[in-house]
């Protein structure tokens, strides 16, 4: 098989009518599919030998999770219409001391993400006190934890990690509550998701073993966007495919950052990601207070390729999003 294949736009059996009906403006980019010209690397191709990498179905999987992140993403406005106790900044704080829980208890980065999707879910139909949202946030943590991990820490270890702030059983109760209110229901396709995928598209088929240092700088990128809650207005998969632009230019600023490729499996065209990308360069900047470090530490280690100490321009030349 040649490097470059020509394959079908994975908007293929969607009608123009079921996209339009979609509430969020940025999957509309959908009803534009990519021309018959375009070359796209088959990156699944090389997996196909591995019935664990999914080779095979790899594109109707994210296309299934492409159609369905619209449906578990919280209100883009709960602070202002649910919250009378909190305010962004204290949830940046929470989601903050969140990154440290994981670091500190080795959680998979997918735990992280999820705990923060059921916290900004649970937030957009709850009121909650300010003397309760720690005790929430570790809550969700540990549900995602339970969902997602192999080792689960116990109870106990996350009333610890709060300094004993919240006894066991008031823990629980919390779990129980966001876990009502959420129906079970938690799968839901979050930025990281995606991430993946969209590294190993920017890649291109060539490239086995994706760059380490590529992976920690998007993963960065996406990792400081859960910290803002002006972001939760981007859909995860845009919030990636941005990180992955944003990347691409920082370590490779002489090339296009943006390529048939990445249309193909991300969905979006440059022009699409030109508001998330300038958003997630305005994190890149903005001076953080004492209390929310914890994301710029953690990718500022060595095991972490020190991506939050590159190099990142104040501003993008407008012909990248062309």
């Amino acid at each position: 098989m040649s490097s470059t294949t020509k394959l079908t736009s994975p908007s293929r059996n969607q009608s123009k009518e079921s996209l339009v009906s979609r509430p969020l403006d940025d999957v509309l980019k959908l009803c534009n599919p990519l021309g018959d010209d375009d070359e796209v690397d088959d990156i699944d191709s090389i997996n196909l030998e591995d019935p664990q990498l999914c080779g095979a179905y790899a594109c109707d999987i994210y296309e299934y999770l492409h159609l369905s992140e619209v449906n578990k993403r919280p209100a883009v406005d709960y602070m202002e219409r649910v919250q009378p106790n909190i305010n962004p900044s204290m949830r940046a704080i929470l989601i903050d001391w969140l990154v440290e829980v994981a670091e500190t208890y080795r959680l998979w980065p997918e735990t992280l993400y999820l705990a923060v999707n059921c916290l900004d879910r649970y937030l957009s139909g709850n009121v909650i006190t300010k003397k309760n949202l720690q005790l929430l946030g570790v809550s969700c943590m540990m549900i995602s934890a339970k969902y997602e991990q192999r080792w689960v820490p116990h109870v106990e270890s996350f009333c610890y990690i709060t300094h004993n702030t919240y006894s066991s059983d008031e823990l629980l109760e919390m779990e129980a509550c966001v876990l009502d209110y959420l129906k079970f229901e938690l799968t839901t396709p979050t930025a990281n998701c995606f991430l993946g995928r969209f590294v190993r598209a920017a890649q291109g088929k060539g490239e086995v073993v994706p760059s380490l240092l590529f992976e920690s700088v998007a993963s960065y990128l996406c990792e400081l966007s859960l910290l803002d809650y002006t972001m939760l207005c981007y859909a995860p998969s845009l919030v990636a495919a941005s990180a992955v632009f944003l990347a691409q230019y920082v370590l490779h600023p002489s090339r296009k950052p943006w390529s048939s490729t990445l249309e193909h499996y991300a969905w979006y065209r440059a022009t699409h990601l030109e508001a998330c990308v300038k958003s997630l360069l305005r994190l890149c900047h903005e001076s953080p207070s004492g209390d929310v470090v914890a994301v710029r530490k953690k990718y500022s280690q060595e095991k972490y390729n020190c991506a939050a100490m590159k190099f990142y321009p104040t501003s993008l030349p407008q012909e990248l999003f062309l």
